[in-house]
Formats: C-alpha cells, structure tokens, sequence
C-alpha cells in the first residue's frame, strides 16, 4: 500500500470523525441530548464498511483504490468514533 492511499485513508478517517463529532455537539447544543443508541449504529455500519473493504482489496484491482480508500476511511473512521465514545 502506497503512501498516499494510508493518506488518503487518514483523511478520510479524520474527516468523518470530526463531522460526526461536530454534528453530535450541534445537536447536544440544540436539543440537549442526542439519538440514543448512535454508537451501535455507527458500529454496525463500520462493520459493514470493513467487510466491504477487505472484499474490495482482495476481488478489485488498482484502477478502483478510490473506492477503496474511501470504504477503508469510513471504516477507520467509525471504528474510532465508537472507540471514542467508550
């Protein structure tokens, strides 16, 4: 893996992890609570985005690494959005 695909993965990481964490403060700030159970749906979600990713990089070649790296990112990002929350 290429430097600018575990860039590109961190990126993309960081990024959903900060707008979900900006978007979970502005609703805390609005309504005073958020959507109970978000951590398990953000979970499942991850988990499908990591399955999802670990087919892509075995049954897709080096012409689709965008999509790789995004479904990787998102994955990357959830998990540690879940993590985050513990």
């Amino acid at each position: 893996m290429s430097a600018l695909r575990l860039v590109r993965i961190a990126a993309i990481a960081v990024g959903f992890f900060v707008v979900f964490t900006l978007s979970q403060e502005a609703t805390r700030a609005r309504q005073g609570t958020t959507v109970p159970g978000i951590s398990w749906a953000i979970g499942a979600l991850s988990v499908i985005f990591l399955i999802s990713a670990i087919a892509a990089e075995r049954t897709q070649g080096p012409e689709h690494n965008g999509r790789k790296d995004l479904v990787w990112g998102l994955a990357t990002g959830g998990i540690a959005i879940v993590l985050s929350r513990f």
